[in-house]
């Protein structure tokens, strides 16, 4: 396990979903279904690509063995794709239309989420700084329900539904990426469907040549983030991968603020809090990866 390869190789992979988050403002002629349609079209074939080449193509035909043998594994299928389609849409939706923030915020809150539902759902053990961070979480979202009277909706959707979207793969054990290119695969009819409905491209396409190539480099950076992030797992133990899980919504943060957003005066505390819970999680993982190495020292010196 080559830790450095590991860290570099996930950060590339955060900055690609940066930039991405970025370039859909480019893509003014799209709606944000078109730009959706677009990204799940380009996207599918690398991924299945990078799959076959890389020896997962057994998880795909598990699953499709699974979905032959059981109704209800098909509808959990059904509506994991959904899931998934609502969050890739929301992704590329929110910068231009004024929802950066709100999306980058659900994104830090999502690991705080997953922490509870854990420990809800599968009996997981909270330690004490996962304690007081989903605390001071809940705190500030309490503000901002309270004070503000509202939250905006961006910021549940991804808070909330991509932790029960992951809950609901762990539950179906398609928690890998096989299980990702099924609910693709299942998502790619709605996909078209938007794209033809939209009609920016395909209705004339020599007219709409500079919108083609940027859809093209959507396509190109969405497969590459992914690939990145994908191989950049097997060089990262568990608790290295969930503190780098930070680095994405930080620079969403930061491309949500240059394309023109600004955090009302009203909602710091909310950001505050969430960004305190943040920090205990990352003091969590930074204390505990530096046991483990120390532990791993001190084995390798009675070897």
């Amino acid at each position: 396990m080559n830790t450095t390869i590991g860290v570099t190789l996930n950060v590339i992979a955060s900055f690609l979903f940066a930039s991405m988050f970025a370039y859909t403002s480019l893509l003014t002629n799209l709606n944000g279904e078109e730009i959706f349609g677009w990204r799940m079209l380009l996207t599918f074939p690398c991924l299945t690509v990078f799959i076959i080449t890389r020896g997962y193509w057994g998880q795909i035909v598990t699953i499709c063995q699974r979905l032959t043998q059981s109704i209800m594994f098909v509808v959990t299928r059904i509506f994991s794709a959904a899931m998934l389609s609502f969050q890739l849409w929301l992704f590329v939706w929110a910068p231009g239309n004024g929802h950066g923030l709100s999306v980058s915020l659900g994104y830090f809150i999502m690991p705080l989420t997953m922490v509870l539902i854990g420990k809800i759902a599968f009996q997981d053990r909270m330690t004490g700084y996962q304690k007081v961070a989903c605390f001071s979480a809940l705190l500030g979202i309490l503000y901002q329900i309270g004070f503000s009277e509202n939250i905006a909706w961006p910021t549940l959707a991804v808070g909330l539904g991509y932790p029960v979207y992951f809950w609901l793969r762990r539950k179906t054990d398609t928690n890998n990426i096989g299980g990702l290119w099924v609910d693709m695969v299942l998502s790619l009819p709605i996909s078209i469907i938007f794209i033809y409905s939209g009609g920016e491209i395909t209705s004339d396409i020599l007219g709409n040549i500079d919108t083609l190539w940027l859809v093209i480099g959507l396509g190109v950076l969405s497969a590459s983030a992914l690939t990145f992030q994908a191989l950049s797992g097997p060089h990262l133990n568990l608790t290295l991968f969930g503190l780098l899980v930070y680095v994405e919504p930080a620079l969403l943060l930061v491309v949500a603020l240059i394309l023109g957003e600004e955090i009302k005066a009203s909602e710091w505390p909310t950001y505050l809090a969430i960004w305190f819970s943040v920090f205990l999680l990352i003091v969590e993982g930074v204390t505990s990866l530096g046991i483990n190495n120390k532990f791993r020292r001190r084995k390798n010196m009675h070897i």
